[in-house]
């Protein structure tokens, strides 16, 4: 029953007040260790792979159908790495493979752990505005990222980080979501639990980076690692459906 419960049973829905995401770009051999045999790297240009860190806050959370004021608000971060999986039908589909989960609310770590295979851990995340930058930071977690806001409509128009492997936003926005499945695998039954996210709108607004540090993207130890793009996102309706389970290998 247990790990049924963990299999995502039913759809979930949440409105994302706002979405900070940095992509870093990464040489596929440094993330290939990291991932199930089932799954393959995203990659760009045959030789970029990438890993994501992504801070949501979140209203309303609750399985979909539910009436709003059943939603519970928590803050969200997750690291994900960029893969593709192709299904039994033999379809390519690229999504996201999760190696750590975190939230702001103990309620969030219970309930998610019942209901996902993500692990969830409480932290401290805080916000601090001054103007138009903005500071996540978490003591527990020892990360703390500074970014501007960006308000320019012509999104063409603004610079992408200088040592990305994307020569302008265009190709970088190919790789700034959203990836609609999340992937979570099972190498003794080799089952595959695939959830996909569904939203009404998704426009990504690139943000200015001024300085990061993640604790636990130092301890990856990651070689060659380079801030491939980076992008905010605000009043996004959004919902999981239904985990659905497969085998692979077979």
């Amino acid at each position: 029953m247990i790990n049924f419960l963990k299999n995502h049973p039913f759809s979930v829905e949440a409105h994302f007040d706002s979405s900070m995401v940095l992509t870093f770009a990464v040489p596929k051999e440094q993330l290939e260790k990291l991932i199930p045999n089932c799954l393959e790297l995203d990659l760009f240009e045959g030789k970029w792979a990438f890993i994501a860190i992504a801070m949501v806050q979140t209203s309303g959370l609750r399985p979909k159908g539910f009436p709003k004021f059943m939603g519970n608000n928590f803050y969200l971060t997750g690291y994900r790495i960029f893969v593709r999986y192709k299904n039994k039908a033999g379809k390519i589909m690229r999504g996201l493979y999760i190696i750590k989960s975190e939230t702001d609310k103990k309620k969030m770590e219970f309930f998610g752990n019942i209901f996902t295979h993500y692990k969830y851990t409480t932290t401290d995340i805080k916000v601090k505005l001054e103007g138009n930058t903005r500071t996540l930071f978490s003591s527990k977690s020892k990360f703390r990222l500074t970014y501007e806001q960006n308000d320019i409509d012509d999104n063409e128009t603004v610079q992408i980080p200088p040592s990305s492997p994307f020569t302008d936003w265009k190709d970088a926005r190919k790789f700034a979501g959203p990836l609609p499945f999340t992937f979570t695998v099972n190498e003794d039954d080799k089952t595959i639990l695939i959830i996909e996210g569904v939203r009404q709108k998704w426009k990504p607004k690139p943000v200015s980076v001024k300085n990061y540090d993640f604790d636990f993207l130092n301890q990856l130890k990651l070689e060659g690692v380079v801030l491939a793009n980076a992008f905010e996102i605000k009043d996004i309706p959004y919902y999981w459906k239904k985990g659905c389970m497969e085998k692979w290998g077979i």
